[in-house]
């Protein structure tokens, strides 16, 4: 008789336990900043970029423009696609496909991730640098008019 009170006792102890874990990772996740952001979200296309990927076809879009789109990761890996778009500036055009997605901000899109990639700069000091034809870009990505046939990239950076 004993042995059953311990054991539901224990069982409604370790119940106590892991609700108050799974109550402490939840706040964890929540903006503590205060600050309210707009956060850009990628499109459902993104599940087409996905797949995409997965059978190895890079040509991504629809549309009369196209232009070469390269992503390097923080440990030198690159994906390369061709983007089809109808579009008028590069962001557009990765947001609808969803390949970007980041917060909207005084100074326009601060893209955080890219490819399903996140660069957090608050935590490692890590970001998303946005090249246009090998140079770093003079207008953000949402500013970045397109060129047929030109090459935009964006590269993790410290």
């Amino acid at each position: 008789m004993q042995k059953k009170q311990a054991t539901k006792m224990w069982s409604f102890f370790l119940s106590i336990v892991l609700i108050v874990a799974m109550a402490l990772v939840t706040t964890g996740c929540n903006d503590k900043s205060g600050k309210e952001t707009s956060e850009v979200q990628p499109t459902t296309e993104m599940a087409a970029a996905t797949e995409s990927q997965e059978t190895g076809d890079n040509v991504l879009g629809e549309g009369n423009v196209k232009f070469v789109f390269s992503v390097t990761d923080q440990d030198g890996n690159e994906a390369k696609y061709e983007i089809q778009t109808d579009k008028k500036t590069v962001g557009e055009a990765l947001l609808e496909l969803g390949l970007i997605a980041g917060d909207e901000g005084d100074y326009g899109l601060y893209v955080k991730t890219v490819d399903g990639i996140t660069a957090d700069y608050d935590k490692d000091g890590s970001y998303w640098a946005f090249y246009v034809d090998g140079e770093y870009a003079q207008k953000g990505v949402d500013q970045t008019e397109i060129t047929e046939g030109a090459e935009y990239s964006f590269k993790i950076e410290k």
